[in-house]
């Protein structure tokens, strides 16, 4: 990497000072160049005004270094590798485009800036170094009260006729791709939360088209939540979700799909909600020979076709049932809820998206969902990720995860719940499998949210993925967990399953990723002492697991059959009062 450079600078504060140490090492694994500096705050000065001293200093590294790439990151984020493409582009410039956006809203839609300056790359090329030294003059003259993004952008348009460019796909943003494709995931994007403090504060380009209608009403409404104490913004959040405008403003197709694509995706999945298996084949038809189907295409059609499978059954009764099904296909633990509720009724069972608004009796059951429990819920084994959720008072609470749910249900206003246990605790009961003999290696099961992290890991470690919906997917899936030695997973629900197995299991999470998983980890102490078992959280591991021991974090405990009981019942009782309620 002789012909790049990588640059940065952070200011003198604490949490600065960790990120730039764990920047540093990054660069330093990497066997990159870099110029990182320690740089003071004037008195006076403020966030906005140290993000404008980013355009003179990375002008300067490009005067510095005139035969090299010169890449700018912000010390926040993290650089994980250097892909080819990357560092041996000849673009003069190369970067993410502004959100992290899809070459399918290239350019200016819904966004005042091109380019996403967190992380991009200077060619060594004299229209690429006119724009840097643009942007400089630009800085070193105006009275703005404007951050970097704005000098930035301002050269970028006045000299984008004359320049090569070339994006970065967002997929290689930790967090965002596609496991199904094969792109490395190199970048890491970190934030101090300034941003959202100074939006509306710094001066902004104007963007070259107007945002929908739903979009600005989005963006007003989080400007006014941020204006507001968090108990009464938590609560307007809350009638959001009841009401369906969460549902109604964060509901997008794919921009660039065809109509009649995005149609037929649609009515797959409207389908698969109502069993409707004849038409779900016609369009999924459609789909497959109407040309190459996406990745989001053919996971919808996977989604749809387990939909009808619980929907489609013969059954003139139903139970609607409310989980969360995204990502298509499916994510392991979610989708145990209609497995486990099908397991012990005959009934059709229906699909309630937790935002969408609902009357009806319903239940609500495995996952952290409580922050959607209505007034009609029947809730069995729910669970919150956070304390910072309003849970309805006049639900029917039949069992929840554990006693911190319990708790919090009093809290607000709820009656005392005394039953508890996660519903996934008993899937040894619905697939009695034995473990008589295993196969010497260690099963590597990520939370989907890990998916992309790039990770180093034994010879005798093999990865299975969480990604699945179908009722013969997880059987199989379960069928190979307890052919393992042990698991080491960061998926909370294959952790459970594990435990009601009896396999050795390691919980983790990964070093820098701690935050990927939603929550406070609340809910991983609230399941164990739910089931009556030694309260747990995730052990933190390196990314290169080569010589990582987990002996002293592998659990081998068991989620008693007096407990798995006790959630049987729940779950009869909760469909039992579903039934009085019709």
């Amino acid at each position: 990497m002789s012909d790049i450079v990588v640059c940065s600078f952070y200011t003198d504060d604490a949490y600065y000072r960790k990120e730039a140490k764990a920047l540093r090492a990054d660069l330093d694994k990497l066997g990159v160049e870099y110029v990182l500096e320690e740089i003071h705050k004037v008195e006076g000065q403020d966030w906005a005004d140290m993000c404008r001293r980013k355009v003179p200093f990375l002008h300067s590294v490009c005067q510095r270094f005139p035969d090299k790439k010169v890449f700018w990151i912000d010390v926040d984020c993290r650089l994980l590798s250097l892909p080819d493409f990357v560092r041996n582009s000849s673009a003069d410039i190369i970067g993410f485009q502004r959100g992290f956006g899809s070459s399918l809203t290239i350019g200016y839609q819904n966004r005042t800036r091109f380019w996403e300056p967190c992380f991009w790359g200077v060619g060594t090329g004299a229209n690429a170094r006119k724009m840097m030294a643009d942007a400089a003059a630009l800085e070193s003259t105006s009275s703005l009260k404007a951050t970097d993004d704005y000098f930035f952008e301002d050269a970028w348009r006045q000299n984008a006729d004359s320049l090569t460019f070339q994006l970065i796909p967002g997929a290689c943003v930790l967090g965002k791709g596609d496991p199904a494709f094969n792109l490395e995931s190199f970048f890491v994007f970190g934030s101090s939360g300034n941003v959202a403090d100074f939006k509306g504060k710094v001066e902004q380009h104007k963007g070259m088209t107007k945002p929908s209608g739903r979009q600005r009403i989005t963006n007003l409404g989080k400007r006014l939540l941020r204006g507001l104490p968090q108990s009464v913004a938590r609560r307007i959040v809350n009638i959001a979700d009841r009401t369906g405008v969460t549902a109604i403003l964060t509901s997008n197709g794919s921009v660039g799909e065809t109509l009649s694509r995005r149609t037929s995706t649609n009515k797959v999945l409207r389908a698969g909600f109502d069993g409707n298996l004849l038409e779900l084949e016609t369009y999924a038809s459609l789909l497959n020979t109407g040309g190459v189907t996406t990745s989001e295409e053919r996971a919808t059609i996977a989604a749809a076709r387990t939909f009808a499978h619980y929907s489609s059954r013969d059954s003139a009764n139903t139970v609607t049932l409310t989980w969360w099904a995204r990502p298509f296909p499916g994510n392991f633990g979610d989708w145990l809820s209609p497995l486990i509720i099908g397991n012990y009724t005959d009934d059709r069972i229906v699909f309630h998206s937790p935002t969408a608004p609902i009357v009806e009796p319903h239940l609500i059951s495995t996952g952290s969902i409580g922050r959607f429990i209505t007034p009609s819920s029947i809730v069995v084994g729910t669970g919150i990720s956070a304390a910072d959720v309003e849970l309805h008072p006049k639900a029917d609470y039949v069992s929840v995860r554990g006693p911190l749910t319990a708790q919090h249900v009093v809290a607000c206003g709820g009656p005392d719940v005394e039953s508890f246990g996660d519903p996934g605790a008993i899937m040894s009961r619905i697939f009695p499998l034995s473990r008589s003999k295993t196969n010497g290696k260690t099963a590597f099961v990520r939370h989907f949210t890990h998916a992309q992290i790039p990770m180093r890991l034994p010879d005798h470690f093999e990865e299975l993925s969480v990604l699945m919906s179908a009722p013969a997917q997880i059987a199989d899936f379960l069928g190979a967990l307890v052919t393992y030695d042990r698991v080491v997973t960061s998926a909370m629900h294959v952790f459970i399953v594990c435990q009601s197995y009896g396999i050795p299991c390691s919980l983790v999470t990964f070093e820098g990723f701690e935050d990927n998983v939603h929550g406070t980890g609340l809910k991983y102490g609230d399941y164990a002492l739910g089931v009556g078992l030694e309260t747990i959280n995730p052990s933190v591991v390196p990314l290169d697991l080569m010589k990582f021991s987990f002996a002293s974090i592998e659990r081998d405990d068991a989620v008693s059959e007096k407990k798995k009981d006790e959630s049987v019942y729940a779950i009869r009782l909760g469909l039992s009062n579903l039934e009085s309620r019709r």
